[in-house]
């Protein structure tokens, strides 16, 4: 057969086995099946990995590790997302009519099961997108897809969390605006698309936009600090690359901990997570800031020496780099103050913990980083961590 007989079976077998599900019941009789049925695919050019993926799915269902919903839309979401994107050419316009299959076919499963949580299938399809973005043409890259998807609709199930369908359809028409204008501005890549409205969407259910507007805040400071003076980072050999493009490594180093502070506060309403939040996010805008505008001061001092180092070194701090620190988190939490998120009380917490989490940055750059333990980006989501971590204690303890 060829490959696109393949895909066509592929589809038909979808079909069939998520019309199958609610029927054959326990779940090992119904996985028995699909096995068989997906080792066929083996046999097929280029669709292995979507049977392997298939069978990795049913394995997990028949341990009672997936619902039936969880389960059967993830495998329509993973087969169907794949078969439109390779329909389409696998260019970047593919990625919408990816997301468009998706959703078409999680609403039917929805739909045929009688499931209710919209949430849980959405987060499922942004998964699926962005990693379709992420992994590309990796051979394993279904696989990883189909195990990703699952293991994210299974834990937003597990949380429970309702929301309103107005408010989650507005959620993803803000988030994905957004997300489509960073990437039109080239300040974000087709994974920094994706990965910056999965966050949005989640700020804005599990919060409301105005948390959304504080992490935009985030990222305007991030786009202007890395266009601070550019051309003369670039002589300096300290420019970021591609123009200081973000991709998903960015986004989540920056922005996990204070998606998580969102999350936390929406399901148990404890002001202390509107402090992590807000400290998370002074303290990547610091952290950004000082690092983009520091690099173009005077000689940086390594933080752990006061030894004088090259520009762009892991850990150097200069006094400008400080000051913008500074301003970064001001700007933040007088956003946060101007929109009744932050009272001043937290607006002052927010202003230290940015000024910390800059500065564990520069510990972290200066031990780990240097030494090759850890990335940029695990730096940053350290220093963010830290950051929002100190702010919520303080604001707890005072």
């Amino acid at each position: 057969m060829t490959k696109w007989q393949g895909l066509v079976l592929a589809s038909v077998l979808t079909l069939v086995f998520i019309g199958l599900a609610p029927l054959l019941q326990p779940p090992w009789l119904l996985t028995l099946f699909l096995v068989l049925f997906s080792l066929l695919l083996l046999l097929i050019r280029d669709t292995r990995y979507i049977s392997l993926s298939i069978i990795a799915l049913a394995v997990l269902y028949c341990l009672g590790w997936l619902s039936t919903f969880v389960f059967t839309c993830t495998l329509g979401i993973v087969v169907f997302g794949e078969v439109a994107f390779r329909l389409t050419g696998g260019g970047h316009a593919s990625y919408i009519y990816h997301m468009l299959a998706a959703i078409v076919l999680s609403i039917a499963v929805m739909f045929y099961l009688n499931y209710t949580v919209a949430l849980v299938a959405l987060m499922g399809v942004v998964a699926a997108v962005l990693l379709r973005a992420v992994l590309g043409g990796r051979d394993d890259a279904l696989m990883v897809e189909a195990l990703g998807v699952a293991m994210t609709m299974f834990l937003f199930e597990e949380l429970k969390y309702e929301v309103d369908l107005s408010i989650l359809i507005a959620a993803v028409v803000i988030a994905f605006g957004f997300g489509y204008t960073s990437y039109h501005l080239r300040v974000a890549d087709i994974s920094g698309l994706f990965s910056g409205a999965m966050i949005g969407i989640i700020l804005i259910v599990f919060a409301d936009v105005r948390w959304f507007l504080i992490m935009l805040t985030f990222f305007i400071i991030g786009a202007g600090a890395t266009r601070y003076r550019y051309a003369d980072k670039e002589r300096f050999g300290v420019a970021q690359e591609h123009g200081g493009v973000r991709g998903y490594f960015n986004v989540f180093a920056n922005g996990l901990v204070a998606t998580g502070g969102a999350i936390l506060y929406g399901i148990f309403g404890n002001p202390a997570f509107v402090a992590l939040f807000m400290s998370s996010v002074a303290s990547a805008s610091a952290d950004t800031a000082a690092s983009e505008i520091g690099v173009t001061g005077k000689t940086p001092y390594l933080i752990t020496t006061f030894k004088p180092v090259p520009r762009g070194t892991n850990g150097g701090v200069t006094l400008r780099g400080e000051v913008a620190a500074i301003l970064a988190s001001v700007i933040v939490a007088a956003v946060a103050w101007a929109m009744g998120v932050a009272d001043p009380k937290l607006a002052l917490v927010t202003l230290i913990a940015g000024f910390i989490g800059t500065n564990v940055d520069s510990l972290v750059g200066a031990t780990l980083e240097n030494s090759g333990r850890i990335g940029n980006s695990g730096t940053n989501l350290t220093a963010t961590f830290f950051g929002g971590v100190a702010g919520m204690l303080l604001y707890m303890l005072w």
